[in-house]
C-alpha cells in the first residue's frame, strides 16, 4: 500500500474508534425497551429507576473515587446540571414504554437525530442545509403514521413522552457540548455524578406518597427473568452507554453522536417484533419506513 493511501485511511480509522462504541450503545439501547417494558409497570416506574441507577452507582464511586476527589466545584455543578437533565429522560422513556410498544419507542426516540442538528443550527445561527430540513419533514410524516398503525387515532400517552424524551436526549447532547466546566473532566467522574443526581431525584419522588411501592419491595418480587433484566438496563444500557456517549461527544460533534446513534430504531424494532411479537399494521409499517429513511437522508446531508 503506498504511503499515499495511508493518511487518507488513517482519519477513518480514527473515526471508527470514537463511532463503534456509539454503534454499540445504539444496539444495546435499542434492546432496551423491551427489557424496560418487561420488568416495569405503571406503578413501579420510579422504584425500577432507583434500582436500575442505584445497582451501578457504588462500583462506579469507587472506580473513580480519585477522578471524583479531583472534580472541582465547578465541574461538580455542571455534572449535576447534566443529571437533572437526564432523570428527566429517563422519567420520560420509562413511562413513556409502559404505555407504548417498544416498536413505536424506539423509532419515535430517533427523532432526536433531527431535533439535535436544528437544535445546534439555532444555537449557533447556522442554517442547516435544505435536504436536511426535507429530511426533518418526512421523519415527522413518518412518526404520525407510525402511531397511526390501527388507523388515524390520537398518538397514546405513551407515543407523545417518548416524543418529550426525544426534546429531553436533544437537550443533554448539547449541554454536555456546551457546559464549559465539564469539557476537560474526567469521563468516568462525570457519568458517576450524573447517576449520582438522578438517582437521588428518583429517590426523592419514590419517597413521595402515592408514587407506588419501594424500590426494596419491588426488588424483593423479581425472578431471575426480571433480575437479569434489570441488570441488562444497568450495566448496558446506563453504565456503558452513558460513559460511551461522555466520551465520545467531546472527540466529535453533538450532531454526530445523535447521529451515530441511529441504528437504535432498527434494534428497537428488531426486538420488538422478534421477541415481543409486536405488530405495525399497514400505517405503522409505512411510517417505520419514513422515519428510516428520513433519518438516514438527514444524516447524510449533515455529514456530507
Amino acid at each position: 500500500m503506498s504511503s499515499a493511501v495511508l493518511p487518507a485511511l488513517a482519519p477513518s480509522r480514527r473515526a471508527w474508534v470514537t463511532d463503534l462504541p456509539l454503534l454499540l450503545v445504539a444496539a444495546v439501547w435499542g434492546a432496551s425497551y423491551l427489557a424496560a417494558k418487561g420488568i416495569t409497570t405503571t406503578h413501579t416506574v420510579i422504584a425500577v429507576l432507583v434500582l436500575r441507577f442505584a445497582i451501578v452507582l457504588p462500583a462506579l464511586a469507587v472506580a473513580g473515587w480519585r477522578g471524583l476527589r479531583a472534580l472541582s466545584g465547578a465541574q461538580w455543578r455542571g455534572a449535576g446540571v447534566l443529571g437533572l437533565v437526564l432523570s428527566g429522560i429517563f422519567l420520560l422513556e420509562t413511562y413513556g414504554v409502559v404505555h407504548t410498544s417498544a416498536t413505536n419507542a424506539g423509532l419515535i426516540i430517533s427523532l432526536t437525530m433531527i431535533f439535535t442538528p436544528l437544535a445546534e443550527a439555532a444555537v449557533t445561527r447556522v442554517r442547516p442545509p435544505s435536504a436536511f430540513l426535507a429530511a426533518a419533514g418526512l421523519s415527522v410524516v413518518g412518526v404520525v403514521l407510525l402511531t397511526q398503525g390501527g388507523g388515524f387515532t390520537s398518538p397514546s400517552a405513551g407515543d407523545l413522552l417518548m416524543l418529550l424524551a426525544a426534546l429531553a436526549r436533544t437537550v443533554h447532547v448539547l449541554a454536555m457540548a456546551r457546559i464549559k466546566a465539564v469539557q476537560d473532566a474526567d469521563s468516568l467522574s462525570l457519568t458517576t455524578v450524573q447517576l449520582g443526581s438522578a438517582v437521588a431525584v428518583f429517590a426523592v419522588l419514590a419517597a413521595v406518597p402515592g408514587t407506588g411501592p419501594a424500590p426494596w419491595t419491588v426488588a424483593a418480587g423479581f425472578g431471575a427473568t426480571e433480575w437479569a433484566g434489570l441488570l441488562f438496563l444497568s450495566v448496558f444500557c446506563t453504565l456503558f452507554a452513558f460513559f460511551v456517549q461522555m466520551w465520545s461527544v467531546r472527540r466529535t460533534s453533538p450532531s454526530r453522536v445523535s447521529l451515530l446513534l441511529g441504528t437504535e430504531p432498527l434494534w428497537a424494532a428488531a426486538a420488538g417484533i422478534a421477541i415481543g411479537g409486536e405488530r405495525l399494521g399497514a400505517l405503522g409499517v409505512l411510517g417505520a419506513v419514513l422515519v428510516l429513511a428520513g433519518t438516514a437522508w438527514g444524516r447524510r446531508s449533515v455529514t456530507s
